[in-house]
């Protein structure tokens, strides 16, 4: 009758969504394969593992650009003059991620040689899309290559080029975007819903760094330090990190 039929309806449509369900987890131990839902699901856990790590901020300015990211440490005994979160690649690039950091050293060492060999070869400065492209292609690599896993990372690339500040970021899957402002990492929605609200165009790179700041206190658990933040600029005269006692000086203004 009409309930039986309707009951068989349900029981399909349960049935289905358990046998997708079970299909998946199947699918989830392989990088190379798709699953039926047309996922490579391994690319999705590195994307959770990136929404994990620590917060990162990049904010593009009228006359240059602001990375900053969360430098907290496991334990008070680390030294913490050695574990650094943005790294310097070129004269006016810089990096800084979020999620994995063994896997983004590894990435920090390949945009670093091909930067490089660009130089040797053309006698002048990658551009920042060029090195950008370059290295989404290494991630890119490790999404359909086996016995290895895809990066653990997303990463804000920032530079200056033509006279113009540049903010890229890249994905695990190889995927890269360029970007006005954006936030990565821990809490990334409410960074991102916080840019939204403070950036516009016309903003300046003194106040860029002000509104990255606040964004990293939007995530921020326990007392924001010049030791515990890092803040790289890239402007026209290159690409640099803040020393802690301008940071501090930042920090003051804010609190």
């Amino acid at each position: 009758d009409k309930r039986f039929s309707e009951y068989c309806k349900g029981w399909s449509r349960e049935h289905d969504r358990a046998y997708l369900c079970e299909m998946t987890e199947q699918y989830s131990f392989s990088l190379t394969t798709f699953s039926p839902s047309g996922k490579l699901v391994q690319i999705e856990y590195a994307l959770a593992a990136v929404a994990a790590g620590a917060p990162s901020v990049g904010i593009k300015a009228t006359n240059g650009v602001v990375i900053a990211a969360e430098k907290k440490h496991k334990s008070v005994l680390y030294d913490e003059t050695t574990i650094t979160k943005i790294e310097k690649i070129t004269d006016t690039i810089g990096m800084v991620y979020s999620g994995m950091g063994p896997d983004f050293r590894l990435l920090v060492a390949s945009a670093r040689k091909i930067a490089q060999e660009y130089y040797l070869r053309m006698k002048e400065l990658i551009p920042v899309a060029e090195l950008v492209q370059r290295v989404a292609s290494v991630m890119q690599e490790y999404t359909q290559s086996g016995g290895v896993r895809p990066f653990g990372v997303s990463l804000l690339i920032c530079g200056w080029d033509d006279d113009r500040p540049y903010l890229f970021q890249c994905d695990p899957s190889g995927a890269y975007f360029p970007w006005k402002a954006t936030a990565m990492g821990k809490n990334y929605i409410n960074g991102k819903t916080f840019l939204e609200k403070r950036y516009n165009e016309d903003l300046e790179l003194e106040d860029a760094i002000h509104t990255t700041i606040l964004t990293l206190k939007e995530s921020f658990d326990g007392q924001m330090t010049e030791q515990n933040i890092e803040i790289g600029i890239s402007n026209s005269a290159g690409f640099r990190k803040l020393q802690p006692s301008d940071i501090q000086d930042y920090l003051a203004t804010i609190q």
